[in-house]
């Protein structure tokens, strides 16, 4: 359902919730606002600000992501000059890692993403996902992925957003997906497998089944200070081995009734806004033994994740305690089964 609900924006739904206005300067008014606003006939235009982004290792694989991954639902929305501007721009802040799937925003985020990381392919570790849960289904859900991206191979390709026990069975019991992934990595198709869970029960039940290469899941301060809701699945992937990348880093709650969802059309939780916690939440999910996060498809959300990691000092004990007041009387916008 949630990840139903990101794959619904599109481009004139974007546009006329925001007015076609991304500025929000309590976030501050980082150079891919101007890129945004630019980008008609000037998309070589980049700051190439920023530090240098830290890497890190993915789990056995040996590859060195950036710790902060560029979501395709970012470009969703926009013009293909835009994506082409922002995904450079991205890249000259030392982005390395990028994650798409076919359902965001009905396909236009592969579409936008495909042409913008052309030239760079060689240099960026690309991730892909399927919903399909059959072995036929997934296999065509790839190919045409592989078509659209514009590319010959995924680096990462996972199963998406793995949620119910119909799901598991499904996927890895006879004809299940897993089989199409293990026949594409055989042919140089994919390098590496993984899954997307929204349950912490699935996640820990697909380790236990199949030796993964990596797990996509919700690490949020919420979720994790209030419903203890992840700790088991980093726990269970550091056992295994398993590159751990994380989701809703800078989630607060679900929309409430009143809320100005209009001001967030990316997002289908209510993401932290306040300057401070948006600092607290996602350094508490980067001071996790994580390899990398991926931020909300929001533009200014994402800008900030960049500024906030380009000069990241892991959470001391007193901003946890800080974040854990702060998260008190928070409804999570996940929780355990039990």
């Amino acid at each position: 359902m949630k990840e139903k609900d990101e794959a619904r924006i599109t481009r004139r739904s974007f546009l006329k919730s925001t007015g076609g206005a991304l500025a929000l300067t309590s976030l501050g008014t980082g150079s891919f606002l101007n890129l945004a606003r630019q980008a008609q006939g000037a998309e070589n235009t980049t700051s190439g600000s920023g530090r240098p982004m830290q890497k890190r290792v993915l789990g056995k694989t040996g590859e060195q992501l950036s710790i902060i991954g560029f979501g395709g639902i970012v470009v969703c929305g926009t013009e293909q000059s835009e994506a082409n501007a922002i995904v450079r721009e991205a890249i000259d802040r030392g982005i390395n890692y990028f994650d798409v799937a076919p359902s965001y925003c009905g396909g236009e985020a592969e579409e936008r993403l495909g042409p913008a990381l052309k030239e760079f392919r060689k240099d960026v570790f690309l991730a892909c996902k399927t919903g399909k849960r059959d072995k036929e289904g997934a296999a065509a859900e790839l190919r045409e992925s592989l078509k659209t991206l514009q590319t010959d191979y995924f680096d990462l390709y996972q199963l998406h957003a793995m949620t119910t026990e119909e799901d598991l069975q499904k996927a890895m019991g006879p004809g299940g997906a897993v089989e199409a992934f293990v026949e594409a990595r055989e042919k140089g198709l994919v390098r590496y497998l993984g899954f997307s869970a929204h349950s912490a029960e699935v996640a820990v039940a697909l380790m236990d089944q199949f030796d993964f290469d990596s797990v996509l899941f919700p690490i949020n301060w919420v979720c994790s200070l209030n419903a203890n809701f992840g700790p088991q699945v980093i726990a269970k992937a550091k056992e295994k081995g398993m590159g751990r990348l994380a989701l809703k880093a800078m989630a607060r709650t679900p929309w409430g009734e009143g809320d100005k969802r209009e001001e967030y059309p990316k997002c289908w939780y209510k993401p932290v806004t306040d300057p401070e916690e948006i600092d607290l939440a996602l350094r508490f999910t980067l001071s996790e033994p994580i390899t990398a996060a991926i931020p909300p498809g929001d533009i200014r959300l994402f800008q900030r994740a960049l500024d906030i990691a380009g000069e990241f000092q892991p959470l001391t004990d007193a901003e946890r305690d800080m974040l854990k007041q702060r998260a008190e009387g928070i409804k999570p916008i996940f929780t355990l089964a039990s």
